[in-house]
């Protein structure tokens, strides 16, 4: 009997770019996605992209049975666990439903594993459990708060996940702390579909360029950072993706839990992407400075000697890469998964 690498959320942006990365690597692959984010378009066309296939199962993290029917059917050596809601606006407005989906949903999940004795775990956290720290580059041992019920649903069930090893040492867990990933295929065939407004930098930039929405809003141009914007690690989602492929051979030859940076460690300003994304895609990117947003932060940047260290990842992909990659996408696809 073959076996699987589960990926709880594996339809969503990272996830499915993930699922590429693994399926080229010769691994089965199985998605467990309730599609509230994503779209079951991306997993049919990650089988194009790869040439094989993987199982779909439509089915929610917090649902015991249904993880439990999975791994009854299917032999699972390890999870890759992406699924959780992630829009920070949106858990100041909705903390419980982020608390139940994403803590009580990850409590689920390690419960049925431990069931079946599948104690190997690759967590997607996020930089936001660093909350606005002191230094940077951010070390994966500086002091961890949130500031927003999202950063502290992934802060919890870092604390939670670091119980379990102490409690039950033979689990090998590691927690991938993401910078801010843009970019997409090189195909244009998959990328980032955020439902409604987006969130994030990149998926606004291309919708203003597309021409689906009027112009972007800069939120804040007095940060002390050379331009007056705030400035970000943005990390390419392919890299992102190869660094789960490389924290998996990790776990397969260890105990123990780790907390791992994935970032590119170098610094762009919100206007560094607006213009590389102009000059490189020759498109107009009409833009208005905006009041700051609350909770934001002025600089963010990652220190990634632990990923290159530990599991012999770092970067490859250049700022040309993420916004050519990012409009590609964009254009083929105007309206993500429903154009």
């Amino acid at each position: 009997m073959s076996s699987y690498i589960l990926l709880t959320g594996g339809a969503g942006y990272i996830g499915s770019h993930t699922a590429l990365c693994l399926l080229r690597a010769g691994y089965n692959v199985i998605s467990f996605d309730n599609f509230s984010n994503s779209s079951a378009e991306s997993l049919k066309r990650v089988e194009q992209l790869a040439g094989r296939t993987l199982l779909s199962i439509t089915g929610d993290i917090r649902d015991q049975a249904a993880l439990t029917a999975v791994f009854s059917q299917y032999k699972i050596s390890a999870v890759v666990h992406f699924a959780g809601l992630k829009a920070v606006g949106e858990s100041t407005e909705l903390p419980l439903h982020y608390y139940d989906n994403n803590v009580s949903g990850t409590v689920t999940l390690c419960r049925v594993m431990r069931h079946f004795n599948v104690k190997k775990l690759v967590f997607s956290s996020s930089a936001t459990v660093y909350g606005d720290a002191k230094e940077v580059p951010i070390k994966e041992t500086s002091p961890r708060s949130a500031t927003n019920p999202y950063g502290q649903s992934k802060l919890m069930i870092e604390l939670i996940l670091e119980d379990l090893v102490k409690a039950e040492p033979d689990w090998s867990i590691a927690l991938l702390r993401y910078f801010n990933p843009v970019g997409a295929d090189e195909s244009g065939q998959i990328g980032e579909d955020p439902n409604g407004i987006p969130n994030n930098l990149m998926p606004f930039i291309s919708q203003v360029a597309v021409g689906k929405r009027q112009q972007l809003s800069v939120f804040g141009n007095d940060y002390p950072t050379k331009d007056g914007t705030g400035v970000r690690d943005y990390i390419h989602v392919v890299d992102l993706a190869n660094g789960h492929l490389k924290a998996l051979q990790y776990l397969e030859q260890s105990k123990g839990i780790e907390a791992i940076n994935l970032g590119t460690g170098v610094g762009y300003s919100v206007l560094d992407m607006v213009n590389a994304f102009s000059e490189v895609n020759q498109v107009a990117v009409p833009y208005q400075i905006a009041p700051r947003r609350p909770g934001d932060i002025a600089v963010c940047y990652a220190e990634p000697t632990k990923a290159l260290t530990l599991l012999g990842w770092k970067t490859e992909k250049t700022l040309d890469d993420m916004v050519r990659d990012t409009w590609r996408w964009q254009k083929h696809n105007p309206n993500g998964y429903r154009s």
